[in-house]
């Protein structure tokens, strides 16, 4: 499958509607949602560690403070700051040790991210979460936002699952499990739907993604 660009997500989004009646009602309501996209590399990786069972609100705080902070924001920088420095910037002690093993897993070269774009999905997964505190979520997150892959559903992910209850007028919120089988119809554009289910959770809440 091609790379996620307008005309993908469009072409994408066409052919959910013609699969679940609900995906036409997000757009009718909220248009296509906007490109997500973000830079490929270890920046973005810290990003979304951030973002690991917390609000977008919080994480993008704590990753605004980390950037004024860390320049440039590369592994060699991060390692110099103190787990005092990363705890005010709004790192728990858990992700301290989580950015600080993907710091050093890429200055010993035990992981390249340049070469992730040549890689399918599975072995990109595996490569990124053979690093601690670097999960399935965390992994489906890098292939959809930086990555641009079509065919990924981020299991675990809070927000689609209320984003499914909301949509479908379920009486209580699909579980993890659940909420994957139900993405497998959706196959080959998983990532597109979890992006249109995203767009739907946070239009409805006035927030915005990035």
């Amino acid at each position: 499958m091609p790379p996620l660009t307008a005309h993908t997500v469009q072409r994408g989004a066409q052919e959910l509607v013609h699969q679940e009646p609900f995906f036409g009602k997000i757009i009718s309501l909220y248009d296509l949602p906007p490109l997500w996209q973000r830079p490929q590399g270890f920046a973005t990786l810290i990003q979304i560690i951030l973002e690991q069972q917390v609000s977008l609100a919080s994480a993008r705080a704590a990753y605004g403070r980390l950037q004024t902070v860390c320049v440039p924001l590369i592994p060699e920088e991060f390692l110099k700051l103190s787990a005092i420095e990363l705890k005010q910037i709004g790192f728990s002690r858990q992700k301290t040790g989580y950015g600080r093993a993907l710091a050093q897993a890429l200055l010993d070269k035990r992981l390249d991210l340049s070469q992730l774009e040549t890689l399918g999905d599975q072995d990109v997964q595996e490569q990124l979460m053979s690093v601690k505190g670097i999960g399935v979520w965390t992994a489906n997150i890098y292939l959809i936002m930086a990555l641009k892959r079509s065919d990924i559903w981020p299991k675990g992910d809070i927000a689609l699952q209320t984003a499914i209850k909301d949509i479908k007028g379920l009486p209580k919120r699909p579980s993890s499990d659940e909420a994957q089988l139900m993405s497998l119809a959706w196959r080959p554009w998983r990532a597109v739907a979890a992006r249109l289910l995203w767009h739907f959770y946070l239009s409805r809440r006035q927030q915005s993604y990035l």
